[in-house]
């Protein structure tokens, strides 16, 4: 097995800058941390990958284990929901993020991200910083990352060099210790604080008092309480039996400490959730079941690299609301940041009853279900397949991102057609002669049947093929002279680049049995 070749996120993100796929929010203003718009591109990205996700997980799920169909709706619940929701589900009290700041750059680091090595220099003992949000095995590479960097000052890079021993999370040190590291963007030991909760709900305020006392609310942190409140609006309206899921997408908000990796850690993000409701004695099945089906999907939009593994949870990692024993498992992408190692894609949880005992208790609402086959009554238990669809974009362009030096554009955006945000372009070889009426007739025949169809009759064919390249583009139509005469077209195919004449009137059928279920 070949080893893995990193990518650069800088000439990732200046592609996305460059054909639209993603700018930075509030550009003209100098951007504001945090936040991103898509454009065209990857709006269009982003809505196919949102549609695929719909189309599997809530309107045609994998069959049932054993066979048979699985029960799913959908719902669409507010950003802004009772804060007593909030309450319930813990968020108020224990949505924290340990917080640190340097008193010398005046930078600010999430705790848990900082890990040291010790080292002799600088009239003692210190202790030096890397950052790495994946934990100790990523504080590895970031080391040789540091290492290999050119701008390190000489003084703190022959620290550097002999720094040694295990790495150790900046918050199992000592206050005496703490005093003696060398802050990320520090040139003195000390300037670290302790850490200190930081809460990373987004307040508002409802009404038109303005008083923060009686009228606070929050931005969700997450789409899954919206689901749970609405447990038992989804059972007694609709036909759905236990076992059955509810799905959701939609934006959420987390004031981070760090937002930073380009879109990964966004302080305003999108999710794609199930919460999947079921008897207790089969969450085990269940959860296997929606693991194994979600790492198979994101596989089948073209993860199919190395790039991608599931990663089961240790015991010390289980959140609150998992049980001893419960299965919780991540679904991870190896992004260019943190290569060699790999970042969070989606989750799949096993959440126990927690959660609808929770708002049971804080709302006095029966949140049991009633087994009329077994004549019983019960709090279902929640398999949570919790995915980023901001995360997933990132990793659809990553893995998509394929230099080519052989090509006009030295790179292509080797998307899956069913995710691609323009499916096929028609160009006139030139514009006269009457190949543009034929090409727009062709173009116009095509979006009847396919969303977004390019049509350029600008420049020469070569810079053509090298905008669709970079755009992700799978296939070319080209009109020509000979299509006057015997009404073929010239096909071309991204990846290959190999070309073939085909019947004009065959070109969406052709472009059908390649999309398969794309549209």
């Amino acid at each position: 097995m070949s080893e893995p070749t990193k990518k650069s996120m800088d000439e990732i993100m200046a592609l996305c800058k460059r054909r639209g796929f993603v700018f930075q929010a509030s550009e003209i203003y100098g951007g504001l941390n945090g936040f991103w718009d898509y454009g065209p591109l990857g709006a269009q990205l982003k809505k196919n990958l949102r549609d695929a996700w719909w189309a599997d997980c809530v309107l045609n799920p994998p069959a049932a284990p054993g066979g048979g169909d699985v029960a799913m709706v959908g719902l669409d619940t507010c950003i802004i929901q009772h804060p007593k929701v909030w309450e319930a589900s813990g968020h108020v009290a224990g949505f924290n993020d340990p917080m640190v700041d340097c008193r010398e750059s005046k930078k600010r680091y999430r705790a848990d991200h900082l890990w040291v090595r010790s080292a002799t220099g600088l009239d003692g003992q210190v202790f030096l910083v890397c950052l790495a949000a994946g934990g100790a095995e990523e504080a590895n590479d970031a080391w040789g990352a540091m290492k290999r960097r050119k701008d390190v000052p000489g003084p703190i890079w022959d620290l550097l060099v002999q720094a040694s021993g295990t790495d150790r999370a900046y918050t199992d040190l000592s206050p005496e210790q703490r005093a003696a590291v060398l802050g990320p963007d520090a040139s003195k030991p000390g300037s670290l604080t302790d850490p200190r909760p930081f809460n990373l709900m987004f307040p508002t305020i409802v009404g038109a008092t303005g008083d923060w006392e009686t009228n606070k609310a929050y931005l969700r942190p997450e789409t899954a309480q919206g689901i749970f409140v609405n447990f038992k609006n989804v059972v007694d309206t609709s036909r759905v039996r236990v076992p059955f899921g509810i799905a959701q997408t939609g934006k959420a908000f987390r004031n981070e400490v760090t937002p930073r990796n380009f879109t990964f850690r966004s302080r305003e993000f999108e999710q794609m959730e199930i919460e999947f409701f079921c008897r207790p004695e089969d969450a085990r099945e269940w959860y296997v079941y929606w693991r194994d089906n979600r790492l198979a999907w994101w596989r089948s939009l073209g993860l199919a690299s190395d790039n991608l593994r599931l990663r089961e949870h240790d015991a010390d990692e289980l959140a609150h609301y998992a049980k001893e024993g419960a299965g919780t498992s991540d679904i991870e992408y190896r992004f260019p940041f943190t290569f060699p190692g790999f970042g969070e894609l989606e989750g799949v949880s096993h959440r126990s009853d927690f959660d609808l005992r929770q708002h049971q208790q804080h709302s006095g609402v029966k949140m049991d279900y009633f087994d009329q086959e077994r004549n019983e009554r019960y709090i279902p238990h929640v398999i949570e397949p919790s995915a980023g669809l901001d995360r997933g974009v990132l990793a659809l362009l990553c893995e998509a991102y394929t230099p080519d030096p052989e090509r006009a554009s030295k790179v292509y955006m080797k998307f899956h057609p069913r995710i691609a945000p323009i499916k096929a372009a028609v160009f006139p070889l030139v514009n006269k002669d009457g190949m543009p009426e034929v090409a727009e007739r062709l173009r116009n025949d095509l979006r009847a049947r396919f969303s977004m169809i390019e049509y350029d009759a600008k420049q020469s064919i070569g810079k053509r093929y090298a905008r669709m390249d970079e755009a992700g583009c799978p296939f070319c139509f080209t009109i020509d002279g000979e299509t006057l005469t015997d009404n073929s077209v010239t096909v071309r195919d991204r990846d290959t680049l190999s070309q073939e004449r085909i019947a004009l009137d065959a070109v969406v059928g052709y472009l059908a049995d390649r999309l398969g279920s794309a549209r």
